[in-house]
């Protein structure tokens, strides 16, 4: 499947989630490829007077809804959400998932903890068996970076993944730095076998600000394929 197929499932299952958003709702809208189409197919929607507050998990995200047009608000302006609607890099069968490949994990996982609802859209390449075929984003400070990896790796090990951690790096060669100036290390585990455990393991890390283990977040996954579009509950 070639790229400009990816993308069209990307915006089949973005206009699949426009389709639970209700005039006057409280939104979170995700950072990433998939998530800006949803934002794109949003703002069509208000531009044609539908009524919603959105609040951003991105400064990327922050810039395309106010391109769109959208009213926007901050988590301090509006604590409590009804909806976030975000992409993946992996979804589960149980809609554990890995997020991150974007670099805006903490404040997506802060926005989707907020909200009532979680709602994951993806293409169908996204579902896997067992996480971990992605390599897991680990958000970490830059003080004591090593000593912080040499954590991360004993938790890791320990938890049947071990694999090797990378510190992500920018298209201009300089260490990526997230929008609230941390780091990313990504982990590549190739199979995570209990992802909740993992996550509490991780979350005990001094240093560790967050990781892209999102479990027990989402409540519905659109996963849409050349077959249709499929909607997963939340057991």
């Amino acid at each position: 499947m070639n790229t400009n197929d990816i993308d069209n499932l990307k915006r089949a299952a973005a206009a699949r989630a426009v389709d639970f958003v209700e005039p006057g709702m409280r939104l979170g809208l995700g950072t990433g490829s998939t998530a800006n189409h949803f934002v794109e197919l949003l703002g069509d929607r208000v531009r044609a007077g539908l009524a919603v507050t959105a609040v951003a998990s991105s400064e990327a995200t922050q810039a395309l809804a106010q391109k769109l047009g959208m009213t926007l608000s901050t988590l301090d302006e509006t604590p409590q959400l009804d909806l976030t609607v975000d992409g993946a890099d992996e979804v589960a069968p149980d809609l554990a998932l890995i997020k991150g490949g974007g670099g805006a994990l903490l404040r997506e996982k802060i926005v989707a903890s907020a909200s009532a609802r979680m709602v994951v859209i993806a293409d169908d390449s996204k579902l896997v068996d067992v996480l971990g075929r992605f390599p897991l984003p680990i958000e970490v400070v830059p003080f004591g970076l090593k000593a912080t990896c040499g954590h991360i790796e004993r938790v890791v090990a320990e938890a049947g993944c071990p694999g090797p951690l990378h510190l992500r790096h920018g298209r201009d060669g300089h260490p990526f730095v997230t929008d609230g100036g941390h780091l990313i290390v990504d982990a590549a585990l190739e199979r995570i076998p209990d992802p909740l455990s993992l996550a509490a393991r991780l979350a005990e890390i001094p240093g560790v600000v967050e990781h892209g283990l999102f479990v027990g977040i989402a409540a519905s996954a659109i996963i849409a394929s050349a077959a249709g579009i499929k909607v997963l509950q939340h057991k």
